[in-house]
């Protein structure tokens, strides 16, 4: 039987389908956080709404078709936009960031106006997007997944992952330039931007990838940074019940494929 063309098919979950405005699919892993933590934001600053449905990708319910509609690298999160007509959808984080940025953010106030300090903005984001989320990712695997432990392997990607750390360390602490800062940019100390929301989630996590607290030890900025971003409300609630598939599910139920669906944030 020939795909029908389209966006939607009669599997994709109503919610997505019938959604008018903003829609998110995710789970709340570090890639998942990065834009609950934008979307948490932009409620406190300008009210906006969104629906969501939240997956278990150990299901692989990303790989199938209705998913693969809307993201044919099976991946999360999903943003879908029914403002638009069509609707339109956006994958890869750093993509979903900056599309969020520009679609919601009018005052720029997480990210920047002046075209160096957006610029600088973006090699953050994009640093950590190619060069820190797959080592740590890949340390991920190998040392808490993996049916075997390839000792090779855990150290390269720990290794890795510690060094991608100390480019951060070295940026915060202001080694090269006499400048402490309190976040990644931004001029003088830098404020609170997209470039911090798609390296944070990640780095925070450092304990449960194993990174040495020896290693950690040496870097006094980043961790003042990690603990920085974690009192905001809006990071709490990002990283919280509020998107946790059991605690969810407790309240609306999961459906047929353990997906739990929210129709408004």
């Amino acid at each position: 039987m020939a795909t029908k063309p389209g966006l939607f098919e009669d599997a994709t979950p109503s919610l997505i389908k019938d959604s008018k405005g903003l829609y998110m699919v995710t789970q709340s892993t570090p890639n998942g956080q990065k834009v609950q933590i934008l979307l948490e934001e932009l409620a406190d600053l300008y009210g906006i709404k969104w629906g969501y449905t939240v997956i278990n990708i150990g299901t692989n319910v990303q790989k199938e078709d209705w998913f693969l509609r809307l993201d044919p690298n099976g991946r999360i999160p999903i943003l879908v936009d029914s403002t638009k007509s069509p609707a339109f959808t956006v994958h890869e984080t750093s993509a979903e960031l900056l599309y969020l940025l520009k679609e919601f953010d009018k005052n720029d106030t997480f990210g920047f106006k002046d075209d160096l300090e957006r610029s600088q903005c973006l090699q953050w984001l994009f640093f950590w997007h190619g060069s820190g989320a797959p080592y740590q990712g890949q340390l991920n695997h190998f040392g808490k997944m993996a049916p075997e432990k390839l000792p090779y392997a855990i150290n390269r990607f720990r290794n890795e992952t510690v060094r991608v750390y100390n480019v951060l360390e070295i940026h915060l602490s202001g080694k090269y330039t006499g400048q402490p800062r309190e976040y990644l940019a931004g001029p003088g100390k830098g404020k609170f931007s997209v470039a911090d929301m798609g390296t944070w989630p990640w780095v925070k996590g450092w304990e449960f990838s194993n990174v040495p607290k020896e290693e950690m030890d040496k870097m006094p900025h980043v961790l003042a940074w990690i603990a920085r971003i974690w009192e905001r409300p809006a990071v709490k609630r990002a990283t919280g019940e509020k998107y946790q598939l059991d605690k969810l599910a407790e309240k609306f139920g999961k459906d047929e494929k353990g997906m739990v669906h929210v129709k408004e944030a």
